[in-house]
């Protein structure tokens, strides 16, 4: 091969990878080095005169003993103090699972009529979706904070309606209060990846459907459904994934230790002198978690791309 044609291979070669360098740089700073912080403050010790986290920066420094610590941060352990935080783990799981079903059920048919039946008022309602990321999501919060005070317009119409009998204090720990609040601070990071996922279904499937007997309910069972699956599970990972590490949201909307989660648990011990280990082992064990998760879509992805290429 003459030399020319040598030295324009070797272009193509680096030509994508140069693009991509700038986003694996910003990946690392940015996630790999601060984990790896985490790692080194959880296989960490205590100063002995002040107190404060000594990180162990050297993998070979780190011992194995740490990784038990780890799991007693999870049992507990009554005899040094230690509050167990399996509790806290189930009602964070429940307390996502249950946001995310919410906002599978409202989003869903909202992303639909958008994609679907929207028309000339497309774009309109898109602007109307995308415009709550205009304002910061604690001002939201504060909002929905507002709105459900015992004197706010949620307890006068309830009251007005007489769904209650009196008003209702839904900031002392209403569990309710703090699934909702997740719900309506996450839903449009799920509806906007349903919307690309459904806009993006050819429609000569769904005539081709319709044109072999199937009614509208069955071409969506069959045929819209299914083909909308990585949608699904696209917006359902975005917003499952911050969700677990969420702690503003219980604490603005309840405060309460009964509706707090594990987001709440890691704050608290990373703001406490000694706690630092401790808050950066529970760091550790919801990433684990949530990479779970995490490699489950990207399976589920890389199958979905064999199967449409076969």
């Amino acid at each position: 091969m003459p030399s020319g044609e040598l030295g324009v291979v070797g272009q193509r070669r680096w030509y994508w990878p140069v693009f991509a360098a700038p986003g694996l740089l910003w990946l690392v700073l940015l996630f790999l080095l601060p984990f790896y912080a985490i790692a080194a403050v959880a296989m960490g010790g205590l100063d002995p005169i002040f107190g404060q986290p000594e990180p162990a920066w050297l993998p070979t420094a780190w011992d194995p003993e740490t990784l038990g610590n780890i799991l007693k941060s999870f049992t507990g352990n009554p005899a040094a103090g230690m509050v167990p935080l399996q509790p806290v783990f189930i009602r964070t799981i429940e307390y996502v699972f249950t946001a995310t079903a919410l906002c599978m059920v409202m989003g869903y048919p909202v992303a639909y009529y958008i994609a679907r039946h929207a028309g000339k008022r497309r774009v309109l309602l898109l602007v109307l979706l995308i415009a709550p990321f205009w304002m910061s999501y604690l001002m939201r919060m504060l909002a929905w904070v507002n709105l459900l005070l015992e004197d706010g317009y949620v307890n006068k119409l309830f009251t007005f309606l007489n769904i209650l009998p009196a008003p209702r204090n839904w900031l002392a720990g209403d569990s309710v209060t703090v699934v909702l609040g997740l719900a309506y601070g996450y839903i449009p990071f799920f509806i906007l990846p349903m919307y690309a996922a459904l806009d993006r279904i050819d429609k000569s499937q769904l005539e081709a459907s319709r044109d072999l007997g199937a009614s509208p309910a069955k071409t969506f069972l069959r045929v819209t459904l299914p083909l909308s699956k990585q949608g699904i599970l696209a917006g359902t990972v975005i917003i499952m994934l911050p969700m677990f590490g969420d702690y503003y949201t219980p604490d603005l909307l309840s405060g309460s230790p009964n509706t707090s989660m594990i987001g709440n648990m890691i704050n608290r011990f990373i703001h406490t002198r000694a706690g630092g280990p401790t808050g950066a082992s529970i760091t550790l064990m919801l990433s684990m978690f949530v990479a779970v998760l995490m490699l489950y879509y990207l399976f589920s992805v890389a199958r979905a791309a064999r199967e449409a290429r076969q």
